[in-house]
């Protein structure tokens, strides 16, 4: 592995080693002892500093990452309360003029959006285009009575169209909503049935897997269930099935033409306007319609891409993505660096699971953004696409949506893309950003994430509410931070905002991991604090049995649940064995050695059971407790539109039945 040092054998990639000082977090850190701050010895004294000095910490951001804005704000923080912060007031500015304030001049040109599809030839953008098709979109929708505070709700694919929409809503001061067309009709209404949205942008279907879904008459039925539309604009994303139809709909061309030649408004609004509304995965009932505001989700992005992630205008940025997770939001804000938007829809599998790592070559990509599921895949494959593509350009690999294995490190590192910073990183819908993640300016060591972020004062807390200085506990956050939501939608009084995270700890944001901070200031998640085990009142975190588990050939994919049982918990594990295998007595007896050896007899299940499929939600993320409920016993039904297999609950309920866990 050719990036380790002599230091430590755990230690895959080191700043000295790639030229960190040239990165913008490395200038960040030497612009701000030129104003007389610090000195900063390393990362983690510049983190100090930005949690110690927190509004100053955001304004250098905010002036450092050049974001502008029409009217200064009197002061970074009104009110430092947690919930009901205030940030940036008084200031007055538009959020799709900060992702378009690099669009003239110099960039006008260059690629903003490169957009690849099953269903229609490879789509090419540049700056000026983009902000020409902004401009024209919103004309049309104001055409339509669409006005500032108006929900405008997207049903589309990650792609040009996406962009445009949401860039066109937030400049005229609309609220962006979007979500996945391989929804069903009932999981989309649970979530913009609450919204009442006066837009929709849908497509008429999509491809995935070489298949092709025409959505057109389940999206007639989502119209007629949303009445307070205004106005509909169908994308043609089939290019040879019928477009949607009704008295409200528009082509995406028609309402183009409509506009072409007027420039975006970029309307002026308040730092807590809200720009999106994102959802909670509703698999326990309605999704909660989470609201981001203007000036805080934009600093905050800025700092996590810009100088966390160092993308800039040189830059080719990638996540795969669906327009119904947070990363599609992250992603649309790298259009503020300049960089251009490599857009991605359809299967990752298909025609091969290599079909990303060809786009990453062919497009130069410069940051490659993906699940840690995506990745464990890989490495299960057997890919090596170290040796099959050039990877010249490739200078960082993101990672997220559940815990990245030390395994995939290793893949990463010897076959995936051994030159690459790989930054697992942490966060949420709840914030749209992260707690923690990736820096240039410290090494990567095998199975951690590299820091807290700047500006987050992040730590472990006990049940006590006192943190804790060794081993685990439940990640909280100890002051506010500009991404924290302004509110959730119809929540007057805030209640469920206020139970959602700071019902645990008064005052401090509880976010519902179970993390370890270690002594060189990275973090390790052992997964949901909710999900956690208890066998013995012991606490174990699940992710501690993945991590032996999924590694083993045998094993296609696992999850692991307890079930309460005379006063204590039985720890259970539900496998999918790879194809042609079978879960034999053999096999399991092997799978509870090696978790005993490498975690502990706590850790070891009680039973395990073979299952054809393990449920996820929609942005791929394993629904343990629909399954603990299951297995429990719980009257408490689960959404099952809001999983993508919904199918695998039945097949679990069959199998524990089986072997007589449950009646």
């Amino acid at each position: 592995m050719e990036n380790q040092t002599n230091s430590s054998p755990d230690i895959f990639w080191s700043p000295q080693n790639h030229d960190a000082h040239q990165t913008r977090m490395s200038q960040f850190k030497t612009w701000l002892e030129q104003q007389g701050f610090g000195p900063f010895a390393d990362y983690h004294e510049l983190h100090k500093w930005s949690i110690d000095e927190l509004e100053t910490f955001w304004q250098k951001v905010w002036d450092y990452c050049g974001l502008v804005c029409d009217t200064p704000a009197d002061k970074v923080l009104g009110k430092r309360n947690m919930p009901g912060a205030e940030w940036f007031p008084g200031m007055k500015l538009n959020f799709a003029a900060n992702l378009l304030r690099l669009a003239d001049g110099d960039l006008a040109n260059k690629e903003a959006v490169v957009a690849y599809c099953e269903t229609r030839p490879v789509l090419r953008r540049t700056y000026a285009e983009l902000t020409a098709d902004v401009g024209a979109l919103e004309a049309f929708l104001h055409s339509q009575g669409i006005e500032s505070g108006d929900r405008v709700a997207g049903v589309v694919t990650n792609g040009y169209e996406a962009l445009t929409g949401m860039l066109a809503a937030t400049s005229l001061g609309a609220i962006w909503s979007s979500a996945s067309p391989d929804f069903g009709v009932g999981a989309i209404l649970d979530r913009f049935s609450q919204i009442e949205p006066a837009a929709l942008i849908a497509v008429n279907g999509y491809g995935y897997g070489g298949k092709v879904f025409a959505r057109q008459d389940d999206f007639a039925e989502l119209i007629q269930g949303l009445p307070t539309l205004k106005c509909v604009v169908s994308v043609q994303q089939l290019p040879d099935a019928s477009p949607l139809e009704g008295n409200k709909v528009t082509s995406w061309e028609e309402a183009l033409a409509y506009g072409v030649g007027k420039a975006p408004s970029f309307t002026p609004l308040a730092p807590d306007h809200p720009v999106y509304i994102l959802y909670s995965s509703g698999t326990t009932g309605k999704p909660k319609c989470i609201v981001h505001g203007n000036a805080g989700l934009l600093v905050n992005h800025a700092k996590e891409l810009m100088l966390h992630g160092d993308v800039g205008p040189e830059d080719r940025f990638l996540y795969f993505t669906t327009c119904g997770w947070m990363m599609w939001n992250w992603q649309a804000s790298a259009l503020m660096t300049g960089a251009a938007v490599i857009a991605v829809d359809g299967s990752p599998g298909y025609p091969s699971l290599s079909y990303l790592w060809d786009i990453v070559a062919d497009e130069r990509v410069t940051h490659f953004g993906t699940s840690a599921r995506f990745i464990a895949g890989c490495r299960k494959a057997k890919l090596q696409p170290a040796t099959s593509y050039d990877q010249n350009k490739l200078r960082v690999v993101f990672s997220t949506g559940s815990p990245l294995l030390p395994e995939d490190y290793d893949w990463v590192y010897s076959d995936g893309a051994p030159n690459a910073l790989l930054g697992s990183i942490a966060g949420g819908t709840d914030i749209c950003g992260c707690f923690v993640g990736s820096t240039p300016l410290l090494p990567v060591r095998r199975g951690e994430i590299q820091c807290r972020f700047l500006g987050v004062d992040a730590a472990a807390y006990d049940d006590d509410g006192q943190p804790v200085t060794e081993g685990r506990g439940e990640l909280v956050c100890r002051q506010p931070l500009p991404s924290m939501p302004v509110s959730f939608w119809q929540d007057p009084n805030g209640e469920r905002y206020h139970e959602a995270y700071f019902n645990t700890f008064p005052g401090v944001w509880a976010h519902g991991d179970f993390i370890e901070f270690t002594e060189q200031g990275g973090a390790i998640i052992y997964g949901r604090s909710d999900a956690t085990l208890n066998p013995g009142g012991v606490r174990i975190g699940t992710a501690e049995i993945y991590r032996q588990v999924e590694t083993v050939a045998e094993v296609l994919d696992s999850l692991v649940v307890g079930r309460q049982i005379d006063g204590d918990v039985e720890v259970v594990l539900l496998v999918v064995p790879a194809e042609g295998k079978d879960i034999t007595h053999d096999l399991q007896k092997g799978l509870k050695s090696r978790i005993r050896e490498g975690a502990s007899p706590r850790h070891v299940p009680k039973h395990i059971v073979q299952v054809t499929d393990i449920p996820y939600t929609r942005s791929g993320k394993k629904v343990e407790l629909a399954v603990a409920r299951l297995i429990n016993g719980s009257k408490k039904s689960d959404n099952r539109d809001a999983l993508s297999n919904p199918e695998a609950l039945d097949d679990i309920a069959r199998a524990l039945r089986d072997v007589e866990l449950i009646t």
